[in-house]
């Protein structure tokens, strides 16, 4: 009688987890649920299901979901204000929670339930519809499900920078849907800057008339010679326009911020109003290329009652903010340090020095938005010179920032450039569209705590979230930006709500993809998954070979040969092998195609058959890199003389402007670089004369007595750890130019100044 009561209990265990195993492959909802709890059994979901909303929230719910169901399946539902004794999909409402947001949705025998708060209602609206499938059914299998949710932050944003590059109302709505879709409940509108003014101000006109137009952009990668591309930029949103945005993000639980850039960034401004910038006989303009420029504002009592009726007129139409974003980054101080004015101000104010007048306008810019009711936020600049009282920091400079406001108890939001500039680069620049640089891939994004170890528990507190930035210097388009943003966001919105120990980059990768259906429905221009297993490899040996795996629902086509893949390229079926002479290289290029025919970028992955070489101990002094400059003698004033074997943190173009350009140098660098990780790195020298490069004794590019303005390229693998570098290049007489390039192989070089050579 046991054995058999165990074999009972035993078999239904044994069904009870195949079931939730299954329910669990349907269940693929990102961000991930604090809590999910499987049951035994489904319910159906089809046109005749009923929704009952009994209160005005729960109606509103009703219409997002018809909506939805309208626009995906063709369908809607009827709504009724009286409960069934069973089935229907119930919206009812609970208290709101702290953070704002909780939500249960309880799937079982007797229907659907959703329960929250207003937001919560929301959100758990906006987790039901992601277990729905992408394409329309006649009826869907809901597996029994308890899901208990709730935010990690009280603060989720993205950002978007319209000013570089206008967006259309149209795609800032759909961006603010997506935002939506995910669980963001701020979005971050930047509206000013050099390049453009977006926001209409009827006090001010010309700030529109003039401020939102250039003439054209810089054309192509940055560089210190302007090359315009000749297509003109324009356009601002009036204050009925962002009255509807505002409005339409509203109805979507998103918080809309707008920046209005001071003191620095303010060159459209100044070219509207000159008046308010700190030289009169100063030609202002709105900027055509990229950077951080001189052109700041002047701390006049005229420039500030300008500054406080653009705000005024900014929170009039953003009344449901509880922020005001100010910028205060980037502020550059020259004007200030050559007017006799701000010089007088510092006397007057006992202000030490240019980063205290800085605090002075900020604190001053602040006490008046605090007058409104609102609170200001700022870029981590603002900590210059003394933190505003009441200010709220974003930290984009890294996390040191964020981690002195909130010791200071500053409420914080993490943005740092490492996990949160979302116009960094994911793939090989050679194949990527064009963008400002850097590699930020999706598992980084994943791997993000917005909380830094350094803080106590009661320090932690303040930090309140984090944001993702967009900006748009080489962001022409809404596909341009959507290719950026997705699939990074759907990774933040996870780092942001869910727990920090719940999180698992494989998992994610599972759930993530079964939401890229629902994203091709809604026409996102999303960047496709790579294949798996596509990776730089090094072998000693003769043949390797390649065994990739295709995302689901999608074909990989291949070259071996360096030619451009396509859909007339091999598909991947099999593992790829390769054959390699002694010390070649290849290159293995992929293109996935998905289900609908989208295609996406070039993936590559290099191939190297040689030797790793290992990482060095350093000698001499402190590790890093020694910069030797020798000249002929007699050639040159005393403050050229050459410097030798010092350890600076300058680059080669500084060498180059200490020195006559008509005249024979050279520069040599030797030291050691600090190689971060295992991989395949490439060096590239770009230069107008000889150049050499030697890695740990082995050369790698001899291009002595060559006078040729070419990039010379060389490809090593290195082992983590420190390597010995020596890099030469003689000059002869004429215009000199030299770039030095490093980085690991696909994933963006950097001029090597002091970043990756270590000081």
């Amino acid at each position: 009688m046991m054995n058999k009561l165990f074999k009972a209990v035993l078999i239904a265990i044994v069904m009870f987890v195949s079931v939730a195993f299954a329910q669990n492959e349907k269940i693929n909802i990102v961000p991930k649920p604090q809590s999910i709890e499987y049951r035994s059994g489904s319910l159906s979901f089809n046109e005749t299901t009923i929704i009952i909303a009994e209160t005005f929230r729960a109606q509103e719910a009703a219409a997002k979901l018809n909506n939805y169901l309208q626009a995906l399946y063709g369908f809607k539902l009827k709504v009724v204000k009286n409960r069934p004794r069973r089935g229907g999909l119930l919206f009812e409402a609970m208290e709101e929670s702290s953070p704002a947001g909780a939500y249960e949705l309880r799937i079982d025998s007797t229907g659907i339930r959703i329960l929250g708060g207003s937001q919560g209602m929301f959100y758990g609206l906006q987790t039901f519809l992601q277990m729905l499938p992408s394409d329309k059914q006649r009826a869907v299998e809901l597996p029994h499900t308890l899901i208990s949710d709730k935010p990690r932050f009280r603060y989720r944003g993205m950002h978007l920078d319209v000013a570089r590059h206008f967006m259309p109302v149209e795609f800032v709505k759909k961006y603010i849907d997506l935002m939506s879709q995910y669980k963001f409940n701020y979005f971050h509108w930047h509206l000013t800057e050099d390049q453009g003014w977006r926001i209409e101000i009827k006090k001010y006109p010309r700030l529109t008339e003039i401020g939102s137009k250039r003439s054209e952009s810089h054309l192509g990668p940055y560089s210190t010679v302007f090359k315009g591309d000749g297509v003109p930029v324009e356009g601002f949103y009036t204050q009925e326009q962002i009255k509807d945005v505002v409005a339409y993000a509203k109805a979507r639980y998103i918080t809309v911020i707008p920046e209005i850039e001071l003191p620095g960034h303010a060159s459209a401004a100044l070219a509207a109003y000159p008046q308010f910038g700190c030289k009169a006989d100063y030609k202002y303009e709105v900027k055509k290329t990229w950077g951080i420029f001189k052109e700041v504002f002047c701390p006049t009592d005229a420039t500030f009652k300008f500054l406080e009726d653009v705000i005024e007129e900014t929170i009039a139409l953003f009344a449901d903010s509880p922020y005001i974003h100010i910028g205060g980054d980037e502020v550059l101080k020259d004007h200030w340090t050559e007017s006799p004015f701000v010089q007088e101000l510092k006397k007057r104010e006992n202000l030490k020095d240019e980063h205290e007048v800085q605090s002075y306008f900020v604190r001053r810019i602040e006490k008046f938005i605090n007058s409104k009711g609102k609170k200001m936020i700022g870029w981590d600049e603002i900590l210059e010179g003394g933190l505003a009282p009441n200010a709220t920091v974003m930290s984009w400079r890294g996390t040191r920032g964020g981690i002195e406001a909130a010791k200071s108890k500053h409420d914080v939001i993490m943005t740092p450039t490492d996990f949160c500039y979302f116009d960094y680069g994911q793939g090989d620049p050679a194949y990527e569209p064009l963008n400002i640089g850097g590699y930020l891939p999706l598992e980084k994004v994943y791997s993000f705590d917005p909380v830094p170890k350094e803080l106590t528990a009661e320090e932690a507190k303040y930090i309140i979230g984090g944001q993702a930035n967009i900006w748009t210097e080489y962001l022409e388009t809404p596909a341009a930006v959507e290719y950026m943003a997705f699939p990074r966001m759907l990774a933040l919105s996870e780092v942001l709500w869910s727990r920090q120990e719940m999180r698992n980059f494989a998992d994610f990768q599972k759930r993530l993809n079964a939401n890229l259906p629902r994203l091709d429905k809604q026409n996102v221009n999303y960047r496709m998954p790579e294949p798996g297993g596509l990776q730089n490899i090094v072998t000693e040996n003769e043949g390797v070979t390649v065994e990739l795996i295709p995302a689901s629902g999608t074909r990989v086509f291949y070259t071996i040969d360096g030619s451009t893949p396509d859909v007339r390229s091999s598909i991947y079926k099999t593992p790829i092998t390769f054959w390699l002479q002694k010390d070649e290289v290849k290159t293995l290029k992929t293109v996935v195609v998905n289900s609908v025919g989208r295609k996406s970028s070039i993936y590559t992955a290099t191939i190297v058959r040689g030797k790793v070489l290992p990482a060095v101990e350093p000698t001499g002094k402190t590790p890093g890199v020694n910069y030797s400059l020798y000249v002929p003698s007699n050639a040159y004033a005393q403050d050229t003389e050459p410097i030798k074997g010092e350890t600076k943190s300058i680059g080669l173009q500084q060498f180059a402007q200490r020195i006559d350009p008509k005249q024979t140098f050279g520069v040599t660098f030797e030291g050691f670089l600090n190689v971060p990780v295992d991989g395949v790195y490439e060096f590239q020298i770009d230069s107008t004369w000889n150049r050499s490069l030697s890695i740990d004794g082995q050369e790698l590019i001899d291009e002595a007595g060559t006078k040729d303005r070419a990039v010379k390229s060389a490809i090593v693998p290195l082992k983590a750890g420190w390597h010995k570098i020596l890099i030469r290049y003689d000059h002869g007489d004429g215009d000199t130019f030299l770039r030095v390039r490093f980085g690991q192989k696909g994933q963006g070089l950097r001029e090597i100044y002091g970043g990756e050579l270590v000081h």
